[in-house]
């Protein structure tokens, strides 16, 4: 009899970041697995629509608020119905016993802890080290993270692999008439530089902003408010449908991503599937996904990225090639690929 794997499935489904993202992709891919696993996928709310439940893949709502369910309604239910392996992201509950598995996207929350209100950041210091230490496996979706997960968690050391992430479904190039039909239904009008994420310290959108203010460009920002740098000056659109999101990419002249640190980058991925050619910061993982697709700023200096941003929309031929390096970057990155490396790591845990 195989495996029977217990998933924390309540990100699946909801509006789309790099987390949710994440959980949405692998569940996905997961689903269509025709191995001898049996997965069982718990949530507080309803099963989202897409997602399949039959008898090898089981979705099933468990009420409870959040701390609660994830420290002892999951673990608990999940333990009752025979499961050989737990999964879950970030906090792993001790109910697991030994066959947990966490995944970790980043420590940017040791890396950088002014990026973070004091309460997330002594949650996320006290809990990730702590599920490191009593996880069977890590997973960590970068190898620049797994190096970081290793080097500031001791508890990790040896446990840490790495499944990338990869474009989702969410992003649908479309014709150049309708993505510009959707752009102005926005108020947006071309020429415009675009970023797109929360606005967290962490993502240092206040760089981009006074970057394309400098190169006297105009710049959108899309996602949710978030807290941090005072974007005022920009196109704020919040966040918007996936349709709306593709044809942004698709209309932009440039994609900023000067984030001072990231564990993966999906907005590469996504900007690339769009051609839309990237500059991008040295933070974390993101020259690791960039893979040469993308322009690397050699600073967190805003007249470097200003001088960046004029001297690539004044190349078209550069601007050209790295729209095709970047066509073909985002093929190198799978969600089924993912999945047959975490089903890898689920027996690997099972058999510690």
């Amino acid at each position: 009899m195989g495996l029977t794997v217990a998933l924390d499935a309540r990100l699946v489904g909801r509006q789309m970041t790099g987390d949710t993202s994440y959980w949405t992709g692998l569940v996905s891919a997961l689903a269509k697995n025709q191995g001898d696993c049996r997965f069982l996928l718990y949530s507080n709310t309803a099963r989202p629509p897409g997602i399949p439940d039959r008898q090898d893949f089981r979705w099933i709502q468990l009420p409870g608020p959040d701390r609660w369910w994830s420290l002892v309604r999951f673990p608990l239910a999940a333990r009752r119905a025979g499961a050989d392996v737990f999964h879950t992201q970030y906090n792993l509950s001790p109910l697991a016993g030994s066959c947990g598995v966490t995944t970790v996207h980043d420590v940017s929350f040791l890396i950088g802890p002014e990026w973070f209100n004091l309460r997330d950041r002594l949650l996320l210091q006290w809990q990730i080290p702590a599920s490191c230490r009593r996880a069977a496996r890590v997973i960590t979706v970068s190898e620049t993270s797994k190096k970081e997960i290793e080097r500031l968690i001791p508890g990790a050391a040896g446990k840490v692999r790495v499944t990338y992430n990869a474009l989702g479904s969410n992003v649908q190039p479309m014709p150049a008439k309708e993505a510009l039909a959707r752009v102005k239904t926005m108020g947006v009008s071309q020429p415009y530089l675009l970023t797109v994420g929360t606005r967290w310290p962490r993502k240092n959108m206040g760089l981009a902003l006074e970057a394309a203010r400098m190169a006297d460009r105009r710049l959108v920002v899309t996602g949710k408010p978030g807290w941090g740098d005072d974007l005022a000056g920009a196109l704020l659109t919040g966040y918007v449908p996936d349709e709306d999101l593709t044809a942004l990419y698709q209309c932009a002249d440039l994609y900023l991503a000067p984030s001072y640190h990231e564990g993966f980058g999906i907005p590469l991925l996504e900007a690339f599937a769009c051609e839309c050619p990237v500059l991008c910061s040295q933070g974390g993982a993101l020259p690791e996904v960039a893979g040469g697709a993308a322009e690397l700023a050699p600073s967190f200096d805003a007249a470097d990225w200003a001088s960046c941003i004029e001297r690539l929309l004044a190349d078209s031929s550069k601007l050209d090639a790295m729209r095709r390096r970047g066509a073909d970057r985002v093929k190198d990155f799978s969600w089924e690929q993912t999945a047959a490396k975490t089903l890898e790591i689920y027996r690997e845990a099972a058999n510690r």
